[in-house]
């Protein structure tokens, strides 16, 4: 059987069967190093080189356009030290592009490596940018790329009252859309009145689990290191708000990795395997932390191996884990005092999680309690899909 030809991204389709959207326009570029053409070369030197294209500036998500900054951390503005042109931050005082920003801009191009993660900021940034598109008058490209998660919907969809940088959309916490389809139903969804066009993605089917790139895998920020961690993220960026676990962030495996002190390996290993979660399998793992707050320490957990991409339910596996660690080490191992409640709830768009686990509800039960939302939402999305 021969193989499948290379996904081509976007960005090929937009210098190529739409070059003439950029025909004597003004743009500014939201992107970051993982947006690269099958030959590696970057979104905006590709721009830079087409003819009646004037790129004017940059806009820089979370991590900044340089991919420089870690988890987080706020991106100050800048001028690209080869291109001359200035850098905006969308990622510290403004989450949007301001009007002086955009004050001599025609278009916005955007070309962003997401997950089809809400707590994966660049869906909040993306929201921004249509707003101040429908706001300003301008014209949105996106040159689409695939996703780790585009056909797979779980996890909560966000509350009113828990919007935040990580929860700025109602969408499941996992939504399964390319960053295009996105877009269509973010402006469908928000009312945004708008120049909203899409270069799609060539060769690429949506069940397609791992698309095959010429120029291999960037890491869209810096812990994404690969499709696995990328799977394995919305599975444990819980840690993120209870930092006496561990998820492997400075190894080779972020994000694949659950650890503690206290932890033993093969009991949370046989346990999290006797649940049956679908797609997934753990096994007993030792490893050096490089990061605080357990730098140096030899911790003891599990790492995760995901056998079936399109059976995993990434925010119901989390979930599990939690449970999991509660009924084997406590509670209070988990949410002491440096734990970060509130955030955890922002992470999931809503507190009913937390409560739910708190008061030793079943990853089931608290999975089945989101089912009719993600039905809803289905409904809304499926008419905004663009890839079979």
């Amino acid at each position: 059987m021969s193989e499948s030809p290379p996904v081509q991204p976007g960005i090929r389709a937009l210098i190529g069967k739409h070059s003439d959207w950029l025909k004597n326009k003004r743009v500014a570029l939201l992107s970051h190093p993982a947006a690269i053409d099958p030959e590696g070369t970057p979104s905006a030197d590709l721009l830079c080189r087409q003819r009646g294209c004037r790129l004017v500036s940059l806009l820089g998500p979370e991590h900044g356009y340089l991919g420089h900054s870690g988890a987080g951390k706020p991106v100050r503005s800048r001028r690209h030290p080869t291109l001359g042109i200035p850098i905006h931050s969308l990622y510290g005082k403004t989450p949007g592009p301001t009007a002086s920003m955009l004050r001599n801009v025609d278009v916005i191009a955007v070309d962003l490596q997401d997950l089809a993660v809400r707590c994966y900021t660049y869906v909040s940034t993306l929201r921004y940018v249509l707003d101040a598109a429908a706001r300003l008058g301008k014209t949105i490209i996106i040159a689409d790329r695939p996703v780790p998660f585009a056909t797979t919907l779980d996890g909560p969809v966000t509350q009113p009252g828990f919007e935040s940088m990580v929860a700025h959309v109602h969408t499941p916490m996992v939504y399964g859309m390319t960053p295009g389809e996105s877009a269509r139903w973010i402006a469908a969804s928000y009312g945004y009145d708008i120049d909203l066009r899409i270069a799609r993605a060539t060769a690429y089917r949506r069940n397609t689990m791992r698309p095959r790139y010429t120029a291999g895998w960037i890491p869209p920020s810096p812990a994404i290191a690969s499709w696995e961690t990328a799977w394995c993220y919305p599975m444990t960026v819980f840690t993120e708000a209870l930092p006496a676990v561990d998820c492997g962030r400075g190894t080779r495996l972020p994000f694949q990795l659950i650890g503690a002190p206290w932890m033993k390996g093969p009991e949370l290993a046989e346990h999290l395997n006797g649940l049956g979660l679908p797609g997934i399998l753990f096994h007993p793992h030792v490893y050096a932390a490089p990061l605080p707050p357990h730098k140096d320490q030899l911790l003891n957990g599990v790492r995760i191996a995901i056998t079936n991409p399109r059976r995993l339910r990434p925010v119901q596996a989390g979930v599990a884990i939690v449970g999991a660690l509660q009924t084997l080490y406590g509670k209070r191992r988990l949410w002491s005092r440096d734990s970060r409640p509130d955030f955890f709830d922002r992470l999931y768009g809503t507190d009913e999680v937390r409560i739910a686990l708190k008061d030793g509800a079943s990853h089931a039960s608290i999975a089945r309690s989101w089912q009719t939302d993600l039905r809803r939402f289905n409904r809304s999305r499926k008419q905004h899909l663009l890839y079979r």
